[in-house]
């Protein structure tokens, strides 16, 4: 078997983050804290921070903002060999804006991404050497969503990537504000029977994809319609915008088999935005490193939990710290308040 360079390969749009510190209200505030941000971005970096070699296929423009992207993406540790440079007049790096929260008031975003230069990537600026240069590929709804042009080469990525062998990741990461309920169903039931890895809230299942019934049922059916492997669905519950309970169940087809754990619970939550890109991040992890279901849902819901720890979108603790997090969650002794 040919050896392949990377573990995991992602292609999403990559965006520029403001947001006004210290709970400030974007009506209110004069200054952005500037950070990147992105879901396959945030997914690669989780993954890499664990200690597989990652990279992103990406499309940004030549300019000082792309710069400060590559620049980022290379501190985290993710391969920057897939990125294409857009020099034309109109390029453009997509930005939201974030608003943290606190009880009432929500986390709020406003987007800015309209004709960002991902929209205008083709298929032959990407080299053919990646499809087979990769264990795994990731990809989302969101970049299915952005517009007809990253749907159809999205589409096309994901075929290409499964022709050469790869397993395909697959999150559905539905935003009603990108498609319609419609549309998106149609396009992800188009591409479901080339995805290995699912993952799917149980909202997205209800509603944009019409399924009923109990949730062990639904993630089920996901494996009998398609050649689905495994169906990844978390559960958060919500206390406050500082305060949430968090955990996720995984069903494995192969071994007809639902995983779940006790949850992460009372998290403080700093920054709760890419949390659920953390939890991908550490379920692909222990499928890669370990083809083990059950190691996958212990990394992914401690990642997912830490991250809402740390501001920004990307994850910030490596694998010694998410182990010591795994190893006092499941702990039945004292668990010391302090690391020193």
């Amino acid at each position: 078997m040919q050896d392949k360079n990377f573990d995991l390969l992602t292609f999403g749009e990559i965006m520029l983050r403001l947001s006004p510190p210290n709970y400030e209200l974007m009506t209110r505030g004069d200054v952005f804290d500037k950070r990147a941000g992105g879901s396959e971005l945030n997914v690669a970096s989780g993954v890499a921070l664990l200690g597989l070699r990652t990279g992103v296929i990406s499309r940004l423009p030549k300019n000082a903002l792309g710069t400060f992207i590559k620049n980022r993406i290379r501190f985290e540790g993710v391969s920057d060999d897939y990125l294409i440079y857009d020099e034309a007049p109109e390029a453009r790096l997509g930005i939201y804006y974030y608003e943290n929260g606190a009880a009432p008031r929500k986390p709020s975003i406003v987007y800015d991404r309209m004709n960002s230069s991902i929209t205008r990537i083709s298929l032959e600026e990407i080299p053919e050497s990646v499809y087979s240069n990769t264990r795994m590929f990731h990809t989302s709804g969101i970049t299915m969503a952005l517009n007809e042009n990253t749907r159809k080469v999205t589409t096309e990525l994901i075929k290409r990537f499964k022709a050469a062998g790869a397993t395909v990741s697959f999150d559905c990461n539905y935003r009603a504000n990108l498609w319609s309920e419609e549309d998106a169903r149609e396009t992800i039931r188009s591409i479901l029977p080339y995805v290995d890895v699912l993952f799917v809230s149980e909202e997205t299942s209800r509603r944009m994809m019409q399924k009923q019934g109990e949730l062990s049922d639904i993630m089920k059916s996901y494996t009998k319609e398609f050649p689905v492997k495994i169906v990844c669905t978390t559960q958060r519950e919500v206390i406050s915008p500082k305060k949430h309970n968090f955990t996720s169940t995984i069903y494995s087809a192969k071994e007809d088999k639902f995983y779940t754990e006790e949850p992460y619970r009372g998290i403080d939550v700093i920054d709760r935005i890419g949390s659920g890109d953390a939890y991908v991040s550490g379920v692909l992890y222990g499928l890669l490193k370990y083809d083990d279901v059950e190691k996958a849902l212990f990394y992914g819901n401690a990642t997912s939990s830490v991250k809402n720890t740390v501001p920004g979108d990307l994850p910030a603790c490596d694998l010694s710290v998410i182990d010591n997090i795994i190893a006092a969650h499941h702990s039945d002794g004292p668990v010391s308040e302090l690391n020193r």
